[in-house]
């Protein structure tokens, strides 16, 4: 098992060298990108103050030499392959250059709004396996009964509504028509002169909403596959032995069909490390969380592609990490399993 895990760790770097190269690419051959933003610019500049958009008699509203100047200010002066090289060297000594929108370093655009989308993206993960689990085992047993019905009509209710969606009515209800949360916002303006009190209450407010809606739809993907699994194992002959000898049925439900029943829920826990840091944009678009997900969202509707590649780089790699934990929980959960 060791050196299977070994081999994964090592496929993670031919991976993410992969997955980077064509981003990389597909960076340079979008229409769009910020030299042609800055030529659009500087025409606009020109038609607005009346001059003449010739330049150099190419044109153009800038020169050859100034054009040749904004191609090695971005970085597009050099052959593709010469260029990826190069921000694999910068990457691997811990720089992953420059923002064009914020001129600042990628790392210190993504790190201020990391922990945003970290908090977000943990309570959401406990919250669900917290309450999912339980709320599972309890539909298993008490399958065909009032309480599963009930529970069943409320989750695929909320599984239907998308996310984005429930946020909207959330904020139109409880917001505007109620006053009951704030509009929107990781934290209120005056978060820093409160004391520890106010700010775990101003956080609370912030966060039950936004919450709500990431929750709601892993709720059903989560508790219905761990009940599915567990009725499975409760009909098994496994279970039948084990209750003829003399094993109360709490125990044999614990002990035998619960571990059996959290081996899907083990395959799956892994991919969602992603979620720590990617999140929602639509949803943080919509509460106005400056996060993880609405970053990317506008480094791609921006251009601004060093922010891109540190996005796709991090993920990516939360990505692999995340398969290779899914095989360690599974190999936990499972004694059966053995990687050769």
């Amino acid at each position: 098992m060791r050196d299977y895990f070994l081999r994964r760790l090592l496929l993670v770097p031919p991976t993410l060298l992969g997955i980077t190269i064509i981003v990389f690419a597909i960076t340079r051959l979008v229409p769009g990108g910020p030299l042609e933003r800055a030529i659009m610019e500087a025409q606009q500049m020109d038609a607005a103050t009346g001059m003449s958009s010739q330049a150099a008699g190419q044109g153009m509203a800038i020169s050859e030499a100034q054009l040749d100047k904004l191609k090695a200010y971005y970085g597009f002066d050099k052959p593709v392959l010469q260029s990826y090289v190069e921000w694999v060297g910068k990457v691997a000594s811990g720089d992953l250059g420059t923002s064009y929108r914020y001129n600042e370093p990628v790392w210190d655009v993504i790190v201020d709004r990391f922990p945003v989308s970290l908090y977000y993206g943990l309570v959401t993960l406990v919250l669900t396996y917290v309450v999912c689990i339980p709320l599972g085992v309890v539909k298993a047993i008490k399958h065909r009964t009032a309480v599963d019905n009930a529970t069943s009509v409320l989750i695929f209710i909320g599984y239907a509504i998308p996310g984005y969606a429930l946020g909207s009515l959330l904020l139109l209800y409880f917001s505007v028509r109620l006053d009951w949360f704030p509009m929107g916002g990781f934290v209120s303006y005056d978060f820093a002169d409160k004391d520890l009190g106010g700010k775990a209450l101003d956080l609370l407010q912030h966060s039950i909403l936004p919450l709500t809606c990431y929750m709601v739809g892993a709720f059903a993907l989560v508790t219905m596959l761990l009940k599915n699994h567990l009725m499975d194992n409760l009909a098994a002959d496994y279970m039948r032995t084990a209750v003829a000898k003399g094993v109360s049925f709490r125990r044999s439900v614990t002990r035998h069909a619960m571990r059996n029943s959290l081996i899907p829920i083990a395959t799956t826990f892994g991919q969602n490390i992603t979620l720590l840091v990617s999140g929602s944009f639509l949803i943080e678009t919509i509460f106005d969380i400056d996060g993880f997900g609405l970053l990317a969202l506008t480094a791609v509707l921006d251009r601004d592609y060093p922010v891109v590649m540190g996005v796709v780089l991090i993920s990516s790699l939360l990505l692999l990490v995340g398969n290779i934990l899914s095989d360690v929980l599974v190999a936990l959960v499972d004694p059966r399993i053995r990687f050769n």
